[in-house]
C-alpha cells in the first residue's frame, strides 16, 4: 500500500529495538518530535494571531477528508491489484456468488479469456514503460516547454509504469457483422502501481501520479481488410461507454483527493477521455496510404431511435417531512444517456407517478454494445436525490423495431418507468420522403425540435489554395458548419493554404426539401473569412444514392481556392410491419389483450355494425333523469344601436365627441362581449351568440353598453329581459331603449329555437346558415347535442394491478366536459348529462376518452354524429365497445341530437313548398342591406385588400396531449422595403383580448433581408375552448433606430382562431396589409 510519509502512518521512534544503532534512534525521535510540532503549530498560530477557532475546525475537517478519501482509493487499487493477481482463486471461492460478482468469461460465454495475451502484455511491459518514458521525456515535454513561458522549467523527473501490466478479463469476436472487418471487443482492466512525477522547477511545484486504476469495454474494429501486407488497412478503438477511473494523486494535485474536488477532477480527466475514445468519438490509425480516414474515424450511423419517454409509476417518495414518519412526494425528472449523448427531461412537481410525453432522437453508432441508460433523480434545492436507474440494449430495439414496454428502476425500492423505443432505418433513396414527413407531422412533443425526417452526415477532406492572409502570411483555416439553427466547427489547421481537415459531422434534418448546408472556411480568429458555400439540400434528393462527392468551387474567395466534401442523407423509416415488442413484461398487465383461457367470443360477441351486443345482466339502454335533453337554445342577434351619448368630450365638455361603444350580454351566468366600435354614436355590431339554456322561473338576460377608455369605461346605458317573455314569444325582432341614460336604444333579433327530430329540416337550416355572415365569425348553430353518460364495464386495471380511477373526458370539436372521477372500480358509474352546439352534424365527431384520474388512458370511443343521423329520432342508446382498452370494455351511453329550427330558415323557403307557405305568414325579418358595412369603422371586407405588402408564412394548432396552443412563424416573402438598404423584419403578435399583453410576442430581427426565415415557434397554455376565442393580431414590423423617420409597419393581418381547426394544424401564407387599408 502506497502511504504518505508525511502522515501518522509513518512508524513511530518508540517502537525502535534496542539494537539499533543511537544515530537511527536519534533521528527517529526528531521525526516524531517534528511530527507532534506540526500538529500542535496550526492551533498556536491561530491562537497568537487571533484567528477564529471554526478556522481550525475547518482545516481539521478538510485534512480528515482528505485522508479519508485516500485511504480509500488505496484500499480499492490494492483490492483490485488482488483480484487480478488471484482471479482463478477468487472465482472458484465465489462460484456462488451472484452472476454480476463474476468475470465476463463466466457471465458470457461468448467472451474467451486470453491469458496467453496476457502473458506477452506482462513480458512487455517494461518495454512498454521505456517507449512511454521516451516519449514523454524527448516528444511531450519539450511541447508543452514551448507552448506558455510559465511552462519553461517543466519535467518528467520520474516516469515508471510499474510491474502490473494491463490486463484483458476476456475478449469477444463478432463475426455477425460486415464481412470486410474485423471486430473485437476488448474487456480491459488495469489497476497499476504507474507512478509519474512532474516538477516546474520555477515556481518550485512537483505534482504526479501514484496508482491508476480503469476498467471498461474497448471495441476494436479492423478495416478494411485488404489482398496485401499488412492485411488490414487501419485500426480503429474506442470505448462504448464511459469507462471507470480512479487516480492516485500525488505531490500538490494531493489537493484533488479533498472531498468534492476529488469527483470534479476525475470527471474532468474523464470527459477528455471521453472526447478522444468514447463514442462517436473514435481514434484511427491508419496502416496503408491513401485511406478515407474521415469516414472510418465517423462512419454512418447503423440507425436511429426515437425515444419516446412516457411516463412513471410507484416511484420513491424522497421530500418526507418529519425525517420520515409522515411520507412526501417527490419531483422527479429523467436523464437520458447514450453514449456521449445527454438528454434531461423537465421535472414534475410533487407526484409520484409523473407524466413526461417527451420525445428525443439518438444517433447508434454501434450495435451490439450501446445501450440506453434512464436515470430518475428528485429535484433538490441542494442535491438531487437518486429514484432508480434502468438500462436497454439498443440491439434489443433495432431486431424488434418497436419496443413499447414498462422497465423496473433498479437499486430502489419501487418504481418503474414507461419507454417507447422505436428504431429508424437509414434509407439512400427519397421515394419515401414524402410519407415520413407527413408522418412526423402527426406528432406532437413538448421538445423544441421537432421529429427529424433524415440525416445528413457532412465529411470535410480537405481545402485547395486558400487565400492569404494580409501580409501574404499563411492562414490557420477551420471551418463552420450550420444547417437551420445548429453549427458545428471543424479544428484548426495551423499555418497553411492548403490544409487537410479529415473531420465529419452529423446532423438531424427536419425537411430536406426546404433546408440547407452553409459553410464557412474562416481564420482561426474567426473574423476573417476565406471563402463560404451553401448547398442546397434538395440537390443531394436528385443524387444517386443521396450523396455528393466532389470539389466545390468556394464563393467569396480566391479564384483557385476549392473544398473537397463528401456530403450523404438517409431518410428516417419507421417499418410499417413493425409491432411493439415487450422484451419484459410487466406480471400484472394493463394489457391489451386477454388472460389465458378467455374465450373472444364469449367476451366480445359481436352485433350488427360491429357494435358488442351487452350482457344480459347489464341494462341494454340508459336511465337519464326525466329532464335530460329539455335544455333550449337562445340566439341573440346584436344588430345596431342610435343616439347614445357622447362619452370622449374635449375642453370640459365644451366641445362635444364621440363614444367607442361596445356590448356586455349576461345570461346564466355566462357572459359575452361585442367588439369595439371607434368614434360612433351609431354603431353597428352585426354579431351573433347562442348558449345552451335551461328554462328557471324569472331567468333574465342583461344587456350594458360601455364606451371603451384607456383607463375606465364609460356607462353607456343598460336594459333586461325576460326569458320567459322570449320563449313565449319564440321570435323577436326590435329595438329596447336604454335605462339610467339621456339617450340610446339598441336594435336586436332574438329567437328561441324549436328543437326538432325531423331530419329533413337539417338541409333546409345549413343552407340558411351558410348564407349568413357576422362581424364576429360566428356560425349559426344547426342542432344541438345532449349526451348522457351513464356507466362503464370491464375497464382494465392499473399497472400496479390495482383497479381505476376512471374519469370520462367528452369532446366535440374543441369544446371538452369532464366528468366526476369514480371510486376504484372497474364498471365505474357516472349518471352525468353533457350538451353541446353543432355548426354541422355530418362533419362533426363525438370523442369520449376514460382514464386513471386523468392520466392513465383506459380507452376511448369515437362517435361520428353522421351515424347519429341514422338512428331512429336521432337518439343513440347502447353499449359502445372502447379502443385501446380490454376486448370486454365498454361504455353506456346516450347521444341525442336535436335539429334547431330557426324561423329565418323557413323565410327563406323556396317558392311553392314549404318553406314558401311559411314566407306567406307575418314574420319579422332583419335585411341588413340598408347598413352601409363597408365604410363601417370596425369592418374589413373580403377580397378588398388591394394593398397588399408581402406575405407571412405561419402555422397554428392545438397540442390536446399538452394542452397547449402553438404559433409557429415561419417565414416571410415578397415584403415591401423600408429603405434604401430593404428592411430589418420581425414579427410581433399578440392573442386578443388581453389587457396585460401577456400574450404578446416578437422574433429575432432579420438584417436587410425582404424574404426572411424566422423558423420561431411559441406556445401558450390555453384550453381549446380559450384558443378557439382568441384572435391572432400579427404586424411585420421594419426595426428602427429612436430618432429615424423610416416606416415601421410593413403589414398586418388578423385572424379568428375558431375559423381556423386548431386540432390538425393549418400551415399557410397569409396577405399583409398596410395600415391604411
Amino acid at each position: 500500500m502506497m502511504r504518505d510519509s508525511r502522515g501518522p502512518a509513518a512508524p513511530a521512534a518508540p517502537a525502535a529495538s534496542p539494537g539499533r544503532p543511537a544515530a537511527e534512534r536519534a533521528v527517529s525521535a526528531l521525526w516524531a518530535f517534528g511530527r507532534s510540532v506540526a500538529a500542535v503549530l496550526p492551533v498556536y498560530l491561530a491562537g497568537y494571531y487571533g484567528l477564529s477557532i471554526s478556522l481550525v475546525l475547518f482545516g481539521l475537517m478538510l485534512y480528515t477528508g482528505w485522508r479519508h478519501s485516500r485511504l480509500e482509493k488505496e484500499k480499492k487499487l490494492k483490492s483490485a491489484m488482488y483480484l487480478l493477481e488471484n482471479e482463478k482463486e477468487f472465482t472458484t471461492e465465489t462460484v456462488f456468488r451472484a452472476k454480476r460478482d463474476l468475470p465476463h468469461w463466466v457471465n458470457f460465454p461468448e467472451v474467451e479469456k486470453v491469458e496467453w495475451l496476457n502473458k506477452i502484455l506482462q513480458q512487455a511491459w517494461p518495454f512498454v514503460g521505456q517507449y512511454l518514458e521516451k516519449l514523454l521525456v524527448e516528444t511531450i515535454a519539450p511541447a508543452i516547454r514551448a507552448s506558455s513561458i510559465h511552462l519553461q522549467t517543466l519535467s518528467f523527473t520520474k516516469v515508471n509504469l510499474g510491474e502490473k501490466a494491463v490486463k484483458l478479463v476476456g475478449v469477444k469476436a463478432h463475426t455477425e457483422q460486415d464481412k470486410r472487418q474485423v471486430m473485437l471487443d476488448l474487456y480491459l482492466s488495469y489497476a497499476g502501481d504507474v507512478e509519474i512525477n512532474v516538477e516546474i522547477k520555477k515556481y518550485f511545484c512537483k505534482a504526479g501520479v501514484k496508482g491508476v486504476q480503469l476498467h471498461g469495454k474497448l471495441r476494436v474494429i479492423l478495416e478494411p481488410l485488404i489482398g496485401d501486407v499488412p492485411l488490414v488497412g487501419a485500426i480503429t478503438m474506442f470505448f462504448i461507454r464511459r469507462p471507470k477511473l480512479d487516480i492516485n494523486w500525488t505531490g500538490l494535485t494531493n489537493l484533488l483527493d479533498i472531498p468534492g474536488l476529488n469527483a470534479i477532477s476525475d470527471t474532468m480527466i474523464m470527459d477528455a477521455i471521453a472526447s478522444h475514445l468514447v463514442l462517436p468519438n473514435r481514434l484511427t490509425i491508419p496502416l496503408v496510404a491513401d485511406l478515407l480516414v474521415a469516414q472510418l474515424r465517423s462512419p454512418l450511423p447503423r440507425g436511429v431511435v426515437r425515444i419516446h419517454l412516457l411516463e412513471a409509476e410507484n416511484l420513491t417518495a424522497k421530500d418526507t417531512v418529519i425525517k420520515g414518519l409522515i411520507d412526501g412526494k417527490s419531483d422527479p425528472y429523467a436523464v437520458l444517456r447514450v453514449g456521449t449523448q445527454i438528454f434531461t427531461s423537465h421535472h414534475v412537481d410533487s407526484n409520484l407517478n409523473p407524466q413526461w410525453r417527451e420525445m428525443y432522437e439518438v444517433i447508434v453508432h454501434e450495435v451490439p454494445g450501446q445501450e440506453l441508460e434512464v436515470e430518475v433523480f428528485d429535484k433538490d434545492p441542494d442535491q438531487d436525490d437518486f429514484l432508480g436507474r434502468v438500462k436497454v440494449d439498443l440491439d434489443i430495439v433495432k431486431k424488434a423495431r418497436i419496443v413499447d414496454d414498462w422497465f423496473s428502476l433498479r437499486d430502489v425500492p419501487s418504481g418503474s418507468v414507461h419507454l417507447r423505443l422505436e428504431w429508424l432505418s437509414l434509407l439512400s433513396s427519397a421515394d419515401r420522403l414524402s410519407e415520413v414527413i407527413q408522418k412526423n407531422q402527426n406528432l406532437t412533443a413538448k421538445t423544441a425540435d421537432p421529429p427529424s425526417a433524415a440525416i445528413l452526415a457532412v465529411y470535410l477532406d480537405q481545402a485547395y489554395e486558400l487565400p492569404m492572409r494580409k501580409g501574404n502570411k499563411d492562414p490557420s483555416p477551420m471551418v463552420q458548419i450550420s444547417v437551420q439553427d445548429t453549427t458545428k466547427e471543424s479544428r484548426t489547421c495551423y499555418g497553411t493554404n492548403g490544409p487537410v481537415w479529415e473531420d465529419a459531422f452529423t446532423f438531424f434534418i427536419q425537411d430536406p426539401r426546404k433546408q440547407d448546408i452553409d459553410i464557412q472556411v474562416k481564420d482561426d480568429d474567426r473574423s476573417f473569412s476565406l471563402g463560404s458555400l451553401t448547398i442546397s439540400l434538395s440537390r443531394l434528393l436528385e443524387s444517386p444514392e443521396l450523396t455528393l462527392d466532389q470539389w466545390f468551387q468556394l464563393e467569396n474567395s480566391g479564384s483557385a481556392s476549392r473544398i473537397y466534401i463528401k456530403i450523404v442523407l438517409r431518410i428516417l423509416w419507421l417499418s410499417d410491419d413493425a409491432t411493439p415488442m415487450t422484451p419484459s413484461p410487466r406480471p400484472s398487465s394493463s394489457g391489451s389483450g386477454m388472460s389465458q383461457g378467455d374465450n373472444a367470443s364469449d367476451l366480445n360477441p359481436e352485433g350488427p355494425g360491429g357494435l358488442t351486443v351487452p350482457q344480459s345482466t347489464r341494462p341494454q339502454h340508459t336511465t337519464p333523469h326525466p329532464e335530460f335533453a329539455t335544455e333550449g337554445v337562445l340566439r341573440i342577434h346584436l344588430v345596431e344601436a342610435q343616439n347614445l351619448i357622447a362619452k370622449d368630450n374635449f375642453m370640459g365638455g365644451m366641445v362635444k365627441g364621440k363614444s367607442d361603444p361596445y356590448v356586455k350580454v349576461r345570461v346564466a351566468g355566462i357572459t359575452f362581449r361585442s367588439h369595439t366600435i371607434k368614434e360612433n354614436l351609431n354603431p353597428v355590431w352585426n354579431e351573433l351568440f347562442e348558449v345552451i339554456l335551461t328554462q328557471l322561473p324569472g331567468q333574465e338576460i342583461q344587456f350594458e353598453l360601455f364606451d371603451k377608455d384607456l383607463d375606465q369605461d364609460d356607462f353607456l346605458g343598460r336594459f333586461k329581459l325576460n326569458l320567459r317573455d322570449i320563449i313565449s314569444a319564440q321570435f323577436i325582432d326590435t329595438w329596447y331603449t336604454l335605462n339610467d341614460v339621456k339617450s340610446g336604444r339598441v336594435h336586436l333579433v332574438l329567437e328561441w329555437l324549436p328543437r326538432v327530430s325531423d331530419l329533413p329540416t337539417l338541409e333546409q337550416v345549413l343552407q340558411y346558415q351558410s348564407q349568413q355572415s357576422y362581424q364576429n365569425k360566428v356560425l349559426p348553430s344547426a342542432a344541438v347535442l345532449f349526451v348522457y353518460v351513464e356507466r362503464a364495464h370491464g375497464l382494465p386495471l392499473k399497472k400496479n394491478g390495482k383497479e381505476p380511477k376512471a374519469g370520462a373526458e367528452i369532446i366535440l370539436k374543441g369544446v371538452s366536459f369532464k366528468t366526476k372521477i369514480c371510486e376504484r372500480s372497474t364498471s365505474p358509474r357516472w349518471d352525468e348529462a353533457f350538451h353541446f352546439l353543432v355548426r354541422d352534424p355530418r362533419d362533426e365527431t363525438l370523442t369520449v376518452k376514460l382514464s386513471h384520474s386523468w392520466g392513465q388512458a383506459l380507452g376511448s370511443l369515437t362517435v361520428p354524429l353522421r351515424e347519429v343521423l341514422a338512428e331512429p329520432d336521432l337518439v343513440l342508446d347502447r353499449w359502445l365497445s372502447l379502443d385501446g382498452a380490454l376486448p370486454e370494455s365498454q361504455i353506456l351511453l346516450r347521444v341525442t341530437l336535436k335539429i334547431l329550427d330557426t324561423q329565418l330558415a323557413l323565410c327563406r323557403g323556396s317558392p311553392g313548398g314549404a318553406g314558401g307557405e311559411a314566407a306567406g305568414e307575418v314574420l319579422p325579418r332583419w335585411d341588413p342591406s340598408h347598413l352601409d358595412l363597408k365604410h363601417r369603422s370596425g369592418f374589413s371586407m373580403v377580397g378588398e385588400n388591394t394593398n397588399s405588402t408581402g406575405q407571412v408564412k405561419l402555422t397554428i394548432g392545438y397540442s390536446a396531449e399538452e394542452s397547449r396552443l402553438f404559433i409557429t412563424v415561419h417565414s416571410c416573402r415578397a415584403l415591401t422595403a423600408c429603405s434604401k438598404d430593404g428592411a430589418d423584419p420581425y414579427v410581433s403578435f399578440i392573442l386578443l383580448p388581453d389587457k396585460k399583453a401577456t400574450t404578446k410576442r416578437r422574433t429575432a430581427t432579420k438584417k436587410r433581408d425582404l424574404n426572411p426565415e424566422f423558423n420561431e415557434r411559441f406556445d401558450f397554455e390555453f384550453s381549446l375552448e380559450e384558443a378557439t376565442q382568441k384572435k391572432l393580431d400579427l404586424s411585420v414590423k421594419h426595426s428602427v433606430s429612436f430618432m429615424s423617420r423610416e416606416r415601421e409597419l410593413i403589414g398586418k393581418v388578423q385572424l379568428d382562431l375558431d375559423q381556423i381547426d386548431l386540432r390538425t394544424g393549418v400551415t399557410k401564407w397569409h396577405d399583409l396589409v398596410a395600415e391604411s387599408s
